[in-house]
């Protein structure tokens, strides 16, 4: 079997548990839902098309590590990716410490934000987190499934951490799930390595 045969096999399998899986709705707004499903609600606006192989519920582990924490650290993450048919997608990440068994410790970062892809190929990603941080990043498609990005402007409020910079790669592995790096500049430290995942889909 070819490595295209299998990818399709694999596909198709996840999607005998994610297809019939969306984000719960209110069904009385009067404006179209939010859909991490391309089967259902709006069709995908054509602006979004490059980032299509991302919308979706993603759930999976990592690990966070840095020159000033004690680490590394496992975590869990549940990313979404939606749309509601206008040209950006909706992104909300929730993430849980593990300890070395597997158990959740405690709530951990949360963000959220959106991607804007622009007519030029550019991508802006903003996004605001929990911990008093506000990121505009930009940045292009390596190829059909892998994005990268960095900072433009960070913003922190006074009683934030000190962040200046941050980039972050997002691709479509083997098998169909998606994974990411980033790394950030932050407490007087360079651009170091600071989280990575594997992220498994569970909806669309």
């Amino acid at each position: 079997m070819s490595s295209g045969d299998e990818a399709i096999r694999v596909a198709a399998e996840r999607a005998e548990q994610t297809a019939g899986r969306n984000i719960p709705q209110f069904d009385d707004l009067p404006i179209p839902g939010d859909t991490a499903n391309l089967r259902e609600g709006e069709n995908l606006n054509d602006a979004c098309l490059a980032l299509l192989p991302l919308v979706g519920v993603w759930r999976g582990e990592g690990e966070v590590n840095y020159p000033t924490i004690d680490g590394p650290r496992r975590f869990a993450q549940q990313l979404t990716i939606a749309h509601d048919g206008r040209p950006f997608l909706f992104h909300e990440a929730r993430s849980w410490l593990l300890d070395d068994d597997g158990n959740v410790i405690r709530p951990a970062a949360r963000e959220t934000g959106w991607w804007r892809p622009q007519e030029d190929d550019t991508i802006e990603l903003l996004l605001a987190h929990s911990s008093g941080i506000l990121e505009l990043f930009y940045g292009t498609p390596k190829n059909q499934s892998a994005w990268q990005l960095a900072t433009d402007a960070v913003v922190r409020t006074s009683t934030a951490k000190e962040v200046t910079a941050a980039q972050r790669l997002y691709g479509i592995v083997a098998g169909g799930d998606l994974g990411y790096v980033e790394e950030r500049a932050m407490v007087g430290q360079p651009m170091t390595p600071h989280a990575s995942a594997l992220l498994r889909r569970v909806v669309g």
